[in-house]
């Protein structure tokens, strides 16, 4: 509650200058407020003591008290209360669309290359709250693992259940991908459409080119980021399958159509990074999350609570209850 609460004119606050002058003022006439009366003795008359003369000082101590509160509600005390309400003027419609081949499991990211991906792209999902995203898997073949959508816990779901698997088609069909991806944006009423494609190889499957998918995604107004996965050299990849069903892995040298991926990315207005490892990885996907920026219009509602009228109220009490006591109690005094 304190947070909230402020004074809105506080230069008033310099009039309690005043009163420090006002009390030395008091005191130094205050022994010539009351006429005195010099006789050489009071011994014929009779005295009785009085504590009215002794309590006349509060008439002063009323009118301190309420040119105090005056000078306070002068300074407008109140509270402040601010609500906002966000209004999106512009939203992107994202599509990541991550190569499941067997190869993203090669060890040059840690602990791979696709669960390198996942972790990244789980922090990118989560800073995009004004934006829908969906995401397409893809190896020889592609389908959509989550149509583009606002809920980002489905997102984020659906992304931890990315994995390798034996069911897709070997090979990478970078074409059918991106072909999937177009499909679930072309119809988009979003004001920017975009695509993240990831691959760490070459386009060797599928029935769709890879350019001419590109081509489509211009028509359709969707930009496409694209990225190679993988060190610059050989990484530790799977090269066969023991009977266990787990993988055995080799050196392998890394080979990324990087032409093609820079083709994809320039005749769509995108960008294409190259991905050496985690570090890389995270620092592309920043610079995509600046560069792709939903426009968002914030509105703030401030509420003020005025706290200065009790303040008046009881000033005025002050004065009219010192007045009183002036023309009744203290008349033959004051």
């Amino acid at each position: 509650m304190l947070s909230n609460f402020e004074f809105s004119n506080p230069e008033f606050f310099w009039l309690f200058l005043i009163l420090p002058v006002a009390i030395a003022w008091y005191i130094w006439k205050y022994h010539k407020q009351t006429p005195a009366v010099k006789i050489s003795s009071i011994k014929g008359f009779k005295t009785t003591a009085s504590l009215l003369p002794k309590l006349r000082p509060i008439l002063f101590l009323l009118r301190i008290a309420a040119l105090s509160l005056i000078i306070v509600a002068l300074a407008r005390p109140r509270n402040v209360e601010v609500s906002t309400k966000t209004k999106t003027t512009k939203g992107i419609d994202i599509v990541i669309a991550i190569d499941v081949s067997a190869s993203m499991l090669a060890k040059d990211l840690k602990p791979n290359r696709l669960e390198a991906l996942k972790t990244v792209a789980g922090r990118f999902i989560n800073g995009r709250p004004n934006d829908r995203i969906g995401i397409v898997e893809y190896a020889g073949e592609s389908f959509t693992k989550t149509p583009i959508t606002s809920d980002k816990s489905i997102v984020l779901s659906a992304l931890k259940s990315v994995r390798y698997n034996n069911i897709i088609e070997g090979g990478t069909a970078i074409g059918m991908g991106l072909g999937t991806s177009i499909n679930r944006l072309k119809d988009s009423k979003a004001l920017s459409k975009v695509i993240i494609l990831m691959t760490d190889g070459e386009n060797n499957a599928g029935q769709i080119d890879p350019r001419i998918a590109a081509e489509l995604s211009k028509e359709f107004g969707i930009k496409v980021y694209t990225i190679g996965m993988g060190t610059n050299g050989t990484a530790l990849s799977p090269v066969a399958v023991n009977a266990n069903n787990s993988f055995v892995y080799d050196n392998v040298k890394v080979t990324i159509d990087e032409e093609l991926l820079k083709e994809i990315a320039d005749k769509t207005g995108g960008k294409y990074f190259r991905a050496t490892n985690n570090e890389k990885l995270s620092e592309i996907y920043s610079e995509i999350d600046k560069l792709e920026r939903t426009d968002v219009e914030e509105f703030k509602f401030t509420n003020y609570e005025e706290k200065f009228r009790p303040l008046v109220l009881l000033a005025g009490l002050l004065l009219m209850i010192e007045l009183l006591l002036k023309n009744t109690v203290f008349r033959s005094f004051v």
